[in-house]
């Protein structure tokens, strides 16, 4: 099984591989992005309200696009990502879409030793902490980053929808962290790579991220679950309304994301 030096390898050459077809795939629609667009969607918007004058850090930002939107909204923009490919492409777009969003290069558990300061709210959102083996470690990275006062705004797929395989018709992993989950990936949600890569990632349950924020003096504040995803990232989904997408044969019978809102006195 990977050591940590190993997964932070294996990953950012999975993640610098696909972010040089995310920039041109439909998915992330670029050309859009630049005319306007704002990525965030609305449970994202929901839970961040009005980030005007706002300082945020933004966590595993990949290529920036939501970071972008951040300070297109009117916010102090910082985002960070392991992935070389993805920060030169976010400083690219950035400088595209005419903002002063800032990046760095740098996995989550080492940027105290890369970023100063404390912000009004630290975000991330969406395909982050399953990359993660410590959530007790991100929690830490979290508060250290968070002013007094400040906020943490969370979005994520819910635990319930990685105990599936990719094909999402068996159960074939723990809600809870276990092993190391090692897997051969030949596309991403986005497009196909053609190059077979290995991604490593963990499980995590909801009591374990609550739980880890809480040992950390946050409060939560607002905690959400949703029978839908905003993003069509899975195989088999149906959009049953603009922009919510389910799992054509589960149907509403699962969680597919959740959300949350904590604070720090």
């Amino acid at each position: 099984m990977p050591n940590e030096q190993d997964y932070l390898d294996h990953n950012r050459s999975l993640w610098n591989t696909w972010t040089q077809g995310h920039v041109t795939s439909d998915f992330y629609d670029v050309p859009s992005f630049l005319e306007g667009r704002n990525s965030l969607t609305k449970i994202e918007l929901g839970q961040l309200g009005d980030v005007r004058g706002k300082s945020i850090l933004h966590l595993q930002c990949h290529f920036g696009q939501d970071t972008i939107s951040l300070s297109r909204m009117g916010a102090t923009a910082t985002g960070i990502d392991l992935s070389d490919e993805a920060i030169k492409a976010a400083k690219d777009l950035a400088l595209k879409a005419g903002t002063d969003t800032q990046f760095i290069t740098c996995d989550v558990y080492s940027l105290p030793e890369h970023l100063d300061g404390k912000f009004d709210i630290v975000f991330t959102s969406f395909g982050t902490i399953g990359w993660l083996p410590d959530i007790d470690k991100w929690a830490a990275v979290v508060k250290h980053f968070t002013k007094p006062g400040g906020r943490f705004v969370f979005a994520e797929f819910h635990p319930v929808v990685w105990m599936f395989d990719n094909d999402l018709k068996e159960v074939v992993y723990s809600y809870f962290k276990g092993d190391v989950i090692v897997e051969d990936e030949e596309s991403s949600y986005a497009n196909g790579t053609g190059e077979k890569m290995q991604s490593v990632t963990w499980n995590h349950g909801l009591a374990e991220v609550v739980t880890a924020l809480l040992k950390q003096g946050f409060h939560l504040d607002h905690f959400q679950e949703f029978d839908y995803s905003p993003h069509n990232c899975f195989k088999h989904t149906e959009e049953f309304e603009p922009g919510k997408f389910r799992i054509k044969h589960l149907g509403n019978r699962i969680p597919m994301v959740y959300a949350l809102q904590a604070s720090l006195d």
